[in-house]
């Protein structure tokens, strides 16, 4: 059974006609189940709209859609059971350049996993003859030079993409399986007479789950080894994913464990490796730093700020095009591309793949698909350390805008600490953030005009800034709505009964104080308002610099000035003069000239005083 938007893909016709279409009983078997119809599979799609005998009139029944992979990792079956858009090019770029270890960052879900699963096939030597799942594909057709490589290695492929544990314990255990799984898919060494014996008792003591972490942190180089030996060829080593335990060892403080335990392990497998054809790893972050690949002195890495391999993670405006061709949903074209598109890697203009496959798959419902696959661990990472400066930026990239920054692709998650500016690079590779421009500067990093991508990402960055800054989790829905509320009805007692009632639930004494924290917070809580309000902050206008502006995108709504002043301790009649006082500035200085040069013709003027966990707000229109 299929539902209506599902029938709508295959018959290419709208939701809206097919739920037409069952209402009216024209389509045989239709049953609505719940609030959706189910079609029965095999339905024909009616030729037009004349019914004999409630049956349509035969025709001949259209081709079967290929279902989208969502989802998917295992390239055999992604190409002969879905849609599949061919990356086999990559083993021609690859094989052209031949670089002994390759290392490819790109965000999550651009389909690393796929692509090295897809790597894994085409080079690996097995019993059976894997050249026909790559035929009729685009690298069959370069050439013998090409195809002569085609099932000659043996491989060595792990993916790390699901090791998220809490603890080192958890994460050492979780990768001990994965080795003696991939120990496991060698069976062919368990009896080879190419072998010591000592060799196979290291065999049986990974297999059978004996060996300790000291004996793992060498298993790969081992592993080549034996594999060298038994086929007289020296493996290629894949691995997907390498740094996604070291983001859970940054995020649940058991980052030296991991250091330690990867620095070993990659040392073995591909540092003083003499039995290693070709090594390949993805991940989001390049961890130079870490000096796990300290040494590897031909270790090439492809960012996404690199022109090599550019088109071979993600879709390309040309993919997405024939997508939707398959799909006849052309007409979604326009859409798709302001949700999805926008990424820039090298000189490629890259659509997200999982958003695209998700949103063709949902009958072209636009939702934020990508932004729902995690927690977004990276993002809450950067706000924790954000600076005021950094703060304004985020503000600034929600309104549309590009900021510049400076990327240093060596970035590691801990030393965001060290320096918050490294917030932009993180942000840039993980995906969050795309550079229309750049710079190569001296010291080998980039000055980038960065933004952000898409509508999609956009949706993450006001969920997850405003869920920071205003602890919407503590806070309850219903405070936050209350303030945007009173902002849209200008009810300033309201407004003031909120910012209270969120200031006395969920911030400690110790975190007032500050007016840049004042700041920081009503500009989290001016960011529900984002679609109908362009948010300035700390501009220039008229005498002086105002605290924050709200300009109203239909000047139907009135313009909104704040001016926030702080003070410790102060008491009720105290507060209600420093609030006067901020007023007055408003005033005095003509903080509302750049809201009257925009043709708004009345401004509410807020003078916002904070003490402690209480506020008064005094206004004027």
């Amino acid at each position: 059974m299929k539902n209506c938007k599902e029938m709508a893909l295959v018959w290419g016709l709208s939701v809206r006609t097919i739920n037409n279409l069952c209402k009216n009983g024209k389509i045989e078997g239709a049953k609505k189940i719940g609030r959706e119809w189910q079609i029965p599979d095999g339905s024909e799609k009616p030729a037009d709209g004349r019914v004999i005998s409630g049956i349509y009139t035969k025709k001949e029944r259209p081709k079967e859609k290929k279902s989208l992979p969502v989802g998917i990792s295992d390239y055999i079956r992604a190409q002969s059971e879905y849609y599949y858009v061919d990356k086999t090019l990559l083993i021609r770029e690859f094989l052209d350049r031949k670089p002994f270890v390759s290392l490819f960052t790109r965000p999550r879900r651009f389909g690393k996993t796929l692509n090295m699963d897809m790597l894994r096939v085409f080079f690996e030597k097995t019993e059976e003859d894997t050249s026909r799942y790559f035929s009729d594909k685009a690298i069959w057709k370069c050439g013998p030079e090409y195809r002569e490589h085609q099932g000659k290695y043996p491989v060595i492929f792990l993916t790390f993409k699901d090791v998220k544990y809490d603890s080192w314990e958890a994460t050492f255990t979780r990768i001990a399986e994965l080795l003696q799984e991939e120990f496991g898919r060698h069976s062919e060494l368990k009896n080879s007479d190419k072998l010591e014996e000592y060799e196979k008792a290291y065999y049986r003591k990974v297999l059978d789950a004996k060996a300790n972490e000291v004996e793992l942190s060498g298993s790969l180089q081992k592993l080549s080894k034996m594999l060298t030996k038994h086929y007289g060829k020296s493996p290629i080593i894949i691995i997907d994913e390498y740094d996604t335990p070291i983001q859970e060892g940054y995020s649940k403080e058991f980052y030296e464990e991991i250091i330690g335990f990867m620095r070993n392990f990659f040392s073995g497998a591909f540092k003083d490796n003499k039995y290693l054809s070709y090594g390949f790893l993805t991940g989001i972050l390049r961890i130079a730093q870490e000096s796990i690949f300290s040494g590897l002195n031909n270790l090439t890495v492809s960012t996404v700020m690199d022109d090599e391999y550019d088109s071979f993670f993600g879709f390309t405006e040309t993919e997405v095009h024939q997508m939707l061709e398959y799909y006849d949903v052309t007409d979604k074209e326009e859409e798709l591309k302001n949700w999805y598109d926008g990424y820039c890697f090298g000189n490629k203009e890259i659509y997200n793949p999982w958003s695209v496959i998700n949103y063709l798959s949902k009958g072209c419902l636009p939702q934020a698909y990508w932004v729902n696959t995690g927690k977004n661990e990276i993002l809450e990472d950067v706000l924790k350390v954000a600076t005021d400066d950094i703060t304004e930026k985020l503000y600034d990239l929600l309104q549309g805008k590009n900021v510049i920054a400076r990327i240093d692709q060596n970035v590691v998650y801990r030393s965001l600490t060290e320096d918050p500016a490294n917030i932009y690079s993180l942000l840039l590779v993980a995906g969050y953030l795309k550079a229309p421009g750049k710079q190569l500067q001296g010291d080998g990093t980039w000055l980038c005009e960065v933004a952000i991508p898409n509508r999609e990402i956009a949706a993450v960055y006001k969920s997850e800034i405003l869920s920071h800054l205003i602890q919407i989790g503590v806070m309850g829905r219903t405070t936050a709505n209350k303030i945007a509320e009173s902002l849209y009805s200008l009810d300033t007692k309201k407004l003031q009964d909120g910012i209270g009632e969120y200031l006395k639930k969920s911030i400690s004494y110790y975190d007032s104080g500050t007016e840049g924290f004042y700041h920081g917070l009503v500009l989290g809580l001016v960011a529900l308002l984002d679609n109908k309000y362009k948010i300035r902050s700390n501009r220039e206008s008229g005498d002086g610099r105002y605290d924050i502006s709200l300009i109203p995108k239909d000047t139907k709504y009135p313009g909104i000035i704040m001016e926030l002043k702080s003070a410790k301790n102060l008491n009720a009649k105290a507060l209600e003069a420093l609030s006067s006082e901020a007023l007055r500035q408003i005033e005095d200085r003509a903080y509302d000239t750049e809201l009257k040069d925009t043709g708004v013709a009345d401004t509410l003027k807020l003078g916002i005083a904070f003490s402690g966990k209480n506020v008064v707000i005094k206004t004027k229109m």
